[in-house]
């Protein structure tokens, strides 16, 4: 029973940075694992970050680790991705995703999703 709307993603040249946003709805943010993926043309959705309910701990793809950050403000009911030394292998629709076990890092065991926002990172 989540919402989701992603914001932030636009055009970026390489090494450049960009900060998505993820709005939910609802009082009960605190109670999702959130997460983000994201989809190449052509390719499947691929699994990028998660973070714990209380935000303490993260987990992330090896094609992201050290170069992505994801956070979230319970208070705020939002989760972000910030994503630095961005590369043209980033350019992608970035989901922003939720689910109360949010463990897995397979897009078919989350059950709710934002609409996308594009990413794109020119060399």
């Amino acid at each position: 029973q989540v919402l989701l709307v992603e914001s932030g993603g636009g055009l970026v040249q390489a090494g450049g940075s960009l900060r998505l946003s993820c709005a939910a709805s609802g009082r009960t943010f605190s109670s999702y694992v959130m997460g983000w993926f994201r989809q190449a043309p052509g390719k499947e959705r691929e699994f990028v970050s998660r973070i714990s309910r209380s935000g303490a701990g993260t987990y992330y793809a090896d094609s992201v680790k050290g170069r992505f950050t994801i956070s979230r403000d319970n208070a705020k009911n939002t989760v972000f991705l910030q994503m630095d030394s961005l590369k043209p292998e980033d350019t992608a629709v970035y989901y922003c995703a939720a689910d109360f076990s949010g463990w897995s890092t397979e897009a078919y065991e989350w059950h709710y999703w934002g609409q996308g926002t594009q990413v794109t990172v020119s060399s």
